[in-house]
């Protein structure tokens, strides 16, 4: 397939204090990152990030892919015994079930419901294989950096809390009584047990 697209540099770097690169592809070695402003002191929970990580994960319920990752990651810099020093952080999370053959019958079209089109339009090429880095793999390497980024809030008292409060029209009520507890009890992870009925999780 070619492409006759004008080309941008891809944005892959987020961030101004804190920045957060990430690297890899859906059906490549592995996703990885590297966080650069990280301050040194900070307890850098290992567990933590993996439960993080395991929040993601695939293959959990009927409404994810059914793609089984193991979500093993190492810390390759940055962190000594657990406290960070300042340097920039690296983490490599390993792919192990890529299947990168698997899409060779569709490496000259475009998956409808995808960002293939929208990829190959920006960029110019294409990764057929599970979208190479425009795939929701990816957001493995930004709920890792997530954890480190809350670790640091924690240092200082503050916890954030996210939910589902919409599926197509079904909206959760303003007044809904929200029980940050019950948050992961269902696989939408939504605190409104009326909404889920609704839904028919």
């Amino acid at each position: 397939m070619r492409f006759f697209y004008l080309c941008g540099m891809a944005a892959n770097t987020f961030g101004n204090i804190f920045r957060v690169t990430t690297f890899g592809e859906s059906h490549g070695a592995g996703i990885g990152l590297i966080i650069d402003g990280c301050p040194p002191g900070i307890l850098i929970n290992e567990s933590f990030i993996q439960s993080e990580l395991a929040r993601r994960k695939p293959g959990q319920s009927k409404v994810t892919t059914q793609r089984k990752e193991d979500e093993t990651f190492i810390i390759q810099s940055g962190v000594l015994h657990g406290i960070s020093t300042g340097a920039p952080i690296s983490i490599f999370i390993a792919n192990t079930d890529q299947k990168s053959t698997d899409y060779d019958h569709i490496a000259d079209v475009f998956r409808p419901s995808h960002a293939d089109f929208t990829y190959a339009s920006k960029y110019g090429m294409l990764d057929h294989a599970g979208g190479g880095r425009s795939s929701a793999r990816e957001t493995a390497a930004r709920v890792a950096a997530g954890a480190i980024a809350k670790e640091i809030l924690m240092a200082e008292g503050i916890e954030i809390f996210a939910f589902v409060s919409q599926v197509g029209n079904i909206i959760m009520s303003s007044d809904a009584a929200i029980d940050y507890n019950v948050i992961e009890d269902n696989i939408v992870r939504c605190p409104d047990q009326k909404r889920l009925l609704k839904w028919k999780i």
